[in-house]
């Protein structure tokens, strides 16, 4: 670990403390929002005062989410969702809360109990909810975001690699997932439908890609009967599922949610809160799923806005680069520069957010490797790729520049190079595979 890997640690660590401590210190202004109104029911979810002290449980998951991208970069739109389903899993927690605090405001004699009585007594649902269980939930939402990170990468490769299962190898493993350690099987097989860890609250197990002449292939039948063993149970059959393939951190069916979640398609009328209208845990549901779209798309907007503002002045900046066979005056453009926003943190884990703006030095003193013709069809004007490398943060990475040809209503041709990708290059062969 370098020193600045220990430095983001650190800084992880301390967003992590203050995010917890904004929950616990919004945790007496929600019970005093319930106990002047003296009533609750699902519809009071939509509340802003209770919509606020949900978005501070879901930026805790959140940060999760973040921290694990940041060890395994992944796609916007797919940390979109695993953030949404963060949303969804605190809405529904929440609720939990206030139904089990809610009937504390009463004494013995169906009376409303002084505040200072009834805060006091809801406080072991703060320390149960907010406490043991929200640091678990948090593992769990880490745990899980990276393996969904994982999946997608997984899946770009399709069959070409296996993939096998590994625990943490310690005497911490459990029994039941000791016996999955090995197990060897290609992505298409049903196995990973269920099985893909985190397998259980506080699970360490992974899955890597390996080689397929090195390691024999698993029984399938078997490995799954393994599997079913090591999520039997009334509070571990929740975990089976594929934080990939759902693209969410907490599986439908969880602690707060009941077995009929897990079949219960979440598409605008949700069938499952039409077969239980009364249910209002489904009525709850329904409202969090309908919040959670516009919250993180808000987010993202806002985000997308600032950082998109701040590279700005790269349409101005524009260098000669020495090619193969020619010198070629490289920039930037307003759609490279949203493509650059989009997906290259889908391929890098070295630049950040806040490194967005300052591309144009990096690009500058950046060395040529080569250039290529593309490999596959493109519905752009993109015909071509230059490759150029660079360290940033002491580490390589490629930088990916566009040949973009247009061919005006006049007749003539505008040529163009510019910026449109960003990807990390290991560093013991820094001129790395091609992507376009």
């Amino acid at each position: 670990m370098t020193l600045a890997d220990e430095r983001d640690d650190e800084e992880e660590d301390e967003e992590k403390q203050s995010l917890f401590e904004k929950i616990q210190a919004a945790f007496p202004l929600l019970m005093a929002w319930l106990y002047r109104h003296k009533d609750f029911t699902y519809e009071s979810m939509t509340d802003e005062e209770v919509q606020s002290f949900v978005r501070k449980v879901s930026d805790y998951f959140d940060h999760a989410v973040d921290t694990s991208i940041r060890q395994v970069p992944m796609a916007e739109v797919s940390v979109q969702r695993l953030k949404e389903s963060n949303y969804v899993f605190s809405g529904i927690k929440v609720f939990h809360e206030l139904n089990e605090a809610f009937p504390s405001m009463l004494d013995d004699n169906n009376e409303l109990r002084p505040f200072e009585d009834f805060l006091n007594d809801v406080q072991k649902v703060n320390n149960t909810y907010n406490g043991s269980y929200l640091k678990t939930e948090y593992n769990f939402a880490r745990q899980s975001s990276l393996s969904a990170a994982r999946w997608k990468q997984f899946e770009k490769d399709g069959d070409r690699y296996n993939l096998q299962y590994r625990t943490a190898y310690d005497d911490r493993v459990r029994t039941s997932h000791r016996k999955l350690e090995g197990i060897t099987l290609p992505p298409s097989s049903k196995f990973w439908n269920d099985y893909f860890p985190p397998n259980g609250w506080n699970c360490r197990c992974t899955v890597v890609q390996v080689r397929k002449d090195k390691y024999p292939e698993s029984d399938e039948q078997k490995a799954i009967d393994l599997g079913s063993q090591a999520t039997a149970g009334r509070h571990q059959e929740m975990f089976k599922f594929n934080p990939g393939k759902a693209m969410t951190t907490f599986p439908a069916y969880n602690a707060y949610t009941i077995r009929k979640c897990k079949n219960c398609k979440y598409n605008g009328t949700m069938k499952l809160a039409a077969d239980i209208p009364d249910n209002e845990l489904c009525g709850a549901c329904k409202i969090f799923h309908q919040c959670a779209g516009d919250i993180t798309k808000s987010k993202t907007a806002i985000e997308r806005k600032h950082y998109l503002k701040e590279m700005e002045s790269l349409l101005e900046v524009k260098f000669s680069k020495k090619t193969d066979d020619k010198n070629i005056n490289v920039g930037f453009s307003k759609n490279g520069n949203s493509h650059l926003y989009s997906d290259t943190f889908g391929r890098t884990k070295i630049v950040k957010k806040d490194d967005l703006k300052d591309l144009g030095k990096y690009l500058e003193f950046s060395e040529y490797i080569e250039k290529s013709s593309l490999t596959h069809d493109r519905d752009d004007n993109i015909q071509e790729f230059y490759y150029f490398k660079t360290k940033i943060h002491n580490e390589w990475v490629r930088l990916n520049v566009a040949k973009e040809v247009v061919t005006k209503k006049n007749g003539r041709i505008r040529v163009r190079y510019y910026l449109y990708s960003v990807n990390d290059i290991k560093e013991e062969s820094t001129d790395g595979g091609r992507s376009d």
